[in-house]
């Protein structure tokens, strides 16, 4: 095997020759194509008689003329020109606080029955119930104080009143936290939701990589591809995933349509990803869980008009009452859109996927940090990319959590 040197005045010696074929070598060895992605090279680029090919690491040195941009060389400058480099470039993402999660209450969940409330111990002891909690699957309290009795355990909630300990089941409150960012990223990247291993060109019958990755993972996105009817992302060098194992981050820099101002939240349904911009940055990413059919979170242009620390969401749906809901000291609660809220979720443990009844479900710690930064006045846009969930206002209640 020989390197042909097109200028005598650059004549290496026997050992750097060397060297530079073994890392040439390597690097073919190391950086399989890609047949998806690969540049086709017509006949026409091949290297003159007197045109070497461009070894790597040297490229810099030489004018177009002096060196072939193919092989390996060529597949580096089409990965770096994707935004993939060796060694890989960190995303600028930095964790939120973890005390951000910290907060003043512990949470239960109560059985779907009809319970009885009591106006104080002496009347749960003597079973004398002054009001209760309607029959329903979603209904969590916030407990505040305890009291051991010959007849059982008691809590007082937030209303003050008290409860059977036989009706409730203590929660822990999820522990997810999205990022900050120190400047914005030159790539998308996203949250891995399941647990998935990616395959090495975006087919579900082309070979798996020998690679993991679990819910919370965060992975560069370097390019999409769409396949008959699913859509690929790639995120890394032969690794491709489907698209409904990831929820993406793609940022855009400019105020959308109706945003007034550099200060925005922004809220994207189809990858459930919520985003925040400020002064031409990308500060703040994050998972939610927005509404599900028929209780979709509404498209369109808001800005927060109420900001509340916590505060009690009750409510039903249907004329029967049988979807009531009631949550106790839901914490960092940002009104934007009617009764739609932004919203600390201690009951949520599917962020990325929807499954609200039309308010914006985030992370207790994700929701402090959005409550500290967010002001009244401010610009929350929602919008689906897809264009699948319904924009006529009049399909619209007032919302719920």
């Amino acid at each position: 095997m020989f390197v042909r040197i097109s200028n005598p005045s650059r004549t290496r010696s026997l050992e750097q020759a060397v060297r530079i074929l073994a890392i040439t070598f390597l690097v073919s060895l190391t950086i399989p194509v890609n047949p998806v992605v690969a540049r086709y090279v017509s006949s026409d680029s091949a290297p003159g008689a007197n045109q070497a090919l461009c070894l790597p690491g040297q490229l810099e040195q030489f004018n177009n003329s002096d060196c072939a941009n193919l092989g390996p060389v060529g597949r580096l400058a089409e990965l770096e020109a994707m935004g993939i480099t060796f060694p890989a470039e960190p995303l600028p993402i930095v964790p939120t606080p973890a005390d951000l999660g910290v907060i003043p209450f512990a949470y239960a969940i109560v059985s779907n029955e009809n319970v009885p409330l009591y106006s104080s111990p002496e009347n749960a002891q003597a079973n004398n119930p002054g009001n209760s909690l309607p029959a329903s699957n979603i209904k969590y309290v916030s407990l505040y104080q305890k009291v051991k009795t010959d007849q059982g355990t008691y809590y007082q909630i937030a209303t003050y009143e008290w409860i059977s300990g036989e009706y409730i089941k203590k929660v822990s409150v999820p522990t997810f936290r999205g990022f900050e960012l120190r400047y914005n990223p030159d790539n998308a990247f996203g949250w891995v939701l399941e647990t998935v291993s990616p395959r090495s060109s975006p087919a579900i019958n082309a070979p798996p990589v020998n690679k993991t990755y679990y819910r919370y993972n965060v992975l560069p996105i370097y390019a999409s591809q769409t396949i008959g009817d699913e859509e690929w992302v790639m995120v890394g060098v032969n690794e491709w995933l489907q698209k409904r194992y990831i929820a993406r981050v793609l940022p855009g820099y400019t105020p959308p349509a109706g945003v007034s101002g550099d200060r925005w939240i922004e809220i994207n349904l189809q990858e459930q990803v919520l985003t925040v911009y400020d002064s031409g940055k990308l500060v703040f990413a994050t998972l939610i869980s927005s509404g599900s059919p028929p209780f979709y979170t509404q498209p369109g242009v808001f800005q927060v008009y109420k900001m509340l620390v916590n505060d009690r969401m009750s409510g039903a749906f249907e004329a029967d009452r049988s979807d009531y809901y009631y949550l106790e000291d839901v914490p960092y609660i940002l009104y934007y859109d009617n009764l739609r809220a932004l919203h600390g979720a201690y009951w949520n443990n599917y962020l990325g996927y929807r499954g609200s009844h039309g308010c914006v479900n985030l992370s207790v710690a994700d929701a402090h940090w959005l409550y500290d930064w967010a002001r009244e006045g401010d610009y929350v846009y929602v919008w689906d990319p897809t264009g699948k969930t319904p924009t006529d206002p009049a399909l619209y209640g007032a919302g719920g959590f």
